[in-house]
């Protein structure tokens, strides 16, 4: 899909022994608000504080959760070089949802053969696909 364009995404959510799936689009985003809103939509899923291990393949939350967010709400959602960061209203939701839960993340490399994250990807193309076909 163009960025931004058509986008999708998908999680993966592991407990007890089950599975479950989430997934979801949008009609006009960018690939950065689904790495986002998968993330989000995964950890609000889980309604009780919890320890969470999350594996991405996006540099972009990975480091924006755990190296750039705390700097950017100090300096009121500003880069380093000044500007508004994008995607804020996501961040502030993460940011919201990792004081819920205690989460360690690891990352992934994209197309490396990670069984899980391979299934996420072909899910949230698929998801991606709906809408450019709408």
């Amino acid at each position: 899909m163009g960025n931004p364009g058509p986008g999708g995404w998908a999680c993966l959510i592991k407990l007890n022994g089950k599975e479950i799936l989430l997934k979801g689009g949008e009609p006009q985003t960018t690939n950065n608000r689904m790495e986002l809103i998968a993330v989000i939509k995964g950890l609000e899923a889980i309604c009780e504080s919890s320890k969470v291990v999350i594996y991405t393949d996006s540099e972009y939350v990975l480091k924006g959760a755990s190296e750039w967010l705390a700097n950017w709400k100090k300096k009121g959602f500003k880069t380093s070089s000044g500007k508004a960061v994008k995607n804020r209203d996501l961040w502030e939701k993460l940011d919201s949802l990792l004081n819920k839960h205690s989460v360690k993340w690891i990352k992934v490399r994209a197309h490396s053969g990670h069984k899980e994250n391979e299934l996420v990807d072909k899910v949230a193309k698929k998801e991606a696909q709906k809408w450019k076909r709408a």
